[in-house]
């Protein structure tokens, strides 16, 4: 209980703090701070506090998950939030497993990086196969899971998001005729998008069979299933050549030892003047390990790459390298709006699984917006292409493209 508070007193120093032990001890930490709602925790049993020092991510998170860490004011964004803020990355701040943890953390992250073909599509199947109906709780109607496009901090989920989609497209540069591939299409949105706004025809493919029956729907239902298909596959089995490839929030499940496989694959599907974007989450400082609660939880299997390990991935391919654009803040405003619609239909995601499953929803949430708030987290777009000249020698024709797409 002592070492527990001694924790709190050195990570709390703005924003207030109450905590109430199991025996009815009451601590007061930090201090009002406007940036931050005050926080009331309580523990219901004792060996909570030391199984938070141990492992502060994971133990806090199945704490709240099982009950035994109750949130008496504010709510898990709240004090996600006061604790990350008070550490913020920029400041070399972290909240850290004691050593042999980390030292096991970094073994096991390790054997889960090897991503094989046969444990991915599992890996896959353990977050996107989850119900239709949670996703339709939380995300824009066109279900884009990854991060928004801000062009204003105060514009809607859905704004954002349509925006996202021009300016990945504004950055295809694609042209009447072209055949387009989408890695990790999700549940179609973006080759539906590509399509509509560039007559291009457009394959996507993905590894999650509930994902496939959406898009294959939407596909039917807008009439263009013979110009937009998809297919239950992996990208490592794809033949033909295509002119544009985008990927969007799939670069995180494919772990480092298979990036180069990855480029290269990519290349060899690209036409000679081909280009492709990749947008993925991304680590501002060096490489690292994905943390415990993310892998035993949400993602297995996940890693969130460092700007070198990506680099590292294409060099060598000769692949030029044509625009590289790193997005802050966008993923904490995309968050923090799939957090108030998940809150908001707390009773429907307790009766698709139950409470647990939604605390731990809400856990995830929270967590990850404040990794791209005050943590190390960024999403980074890269542009590459396999001739020098196939685009524009400057960046005038995305602006330019982006606007026409956002207007049209």
């Amino acid at each position: 209980m002592a070492l527990f508070d001694r924790f709190l007193a050195r990570q709390v120093k703005t924003g207030e703090l109450t905590l109430i032990h199991a025996d009815g001890t009451t601590k007061h930490f930090g201090k009002p701070d406007p940036a931050y709602n005050p926080v009331t925790i309580r523990l219901t049993q004792p060996g909570v506090a030391g199984a938070i020092v141990r492992h502060p991510a994971l133990g806090a998170a199945e704490a709240f998950m099982d009950g035994r860490l109750v949130i008496e004011r504010g709510d898990i964004r709240d004090l996600v939030n006061l604790l990350k803020g008070n550490s913020p990355w920029e400041r070399g701040g972290g909240l850290n497993p004691s050593l042999p943890i980390k030292l096991l953390d970094k073994v096991v992250h390790r054997v889960d990086r090897v991503n094989m073909a046969r444990r991915s599509k599992k890996n896959v199947a353990h977050h996107y196969d989850l119900s239709d109906r949670l996703y339709d709780l939380f995300l824009d109607a066109d279900r884009q899971y990854s991060c928004a496009y801000f062009t204003d901090a105060g514009n809607s989920l859905e704004q954002a998001q349509s925006d996202k989609k021009a300016h990945i497209a504004a950055k295809l540069a694609i042209q009447p005729g072209m055949r387009v591939l989408d890695i990790g299409c999700g549940w179609g949105g973006m080759a539906l998008y590509l399509h509509a706004k560039t007559g291009a025809e457009v394959l996507g493919v993905t590894l999650s069979e509930e994902q496939l029956k959406v898009a294959r729907r939407r596909a039917e239902d807008a009439g263009v299933a013979d110009k937009v298909k998809f297919e239950l596959i992996d990208y490592r089995a794809l033949t033909g050549t295509f002119d544009r490839i985008v990927s969007v929030g799939m670069f995180e499940h494919v772990g480092p030892a298979h990036y180069k496989a990855f480029f290269r694959k990519c290349r060899d599907l690209l036409t000679e003047d081909g280009v492709m974007l990749l947008h993925t989450i991304g680590r501002m400082g060096g490489p690292g390990v994905t943390d415990t609660f993310t892998t035993k939880y949400i993602f297995p299997g996940g890693y969130n790459p460092a700007l070198s390990e990506i680099v590292k991935g294409y060099e060598g391919l000769r692949m030029f390298p044509t625009d590289i654009e790193v997005l802050r803040v966008h993923y904490a405003l995309t968050i923090d709006q799939w957090y108030d619609r998940t809150v908001a239909a707390k009773d429907a995601i307790v009766a698709l699984y139950d409470e647990r499953f939604y605390r731990m929803w809400t856990f995830y949430l929270a967590g990850a917006a404040a990794a791209f708030r005050t943590g190390g987290m960024v999403n980074y777009q890269i542009q590459l292409s396999k001739s020098r000249m196939t685009l524009p020698l400057t960046r005038d024709y995305m602006i330019e493209g982006e606007r026409t797409l956002r207007e049209g």
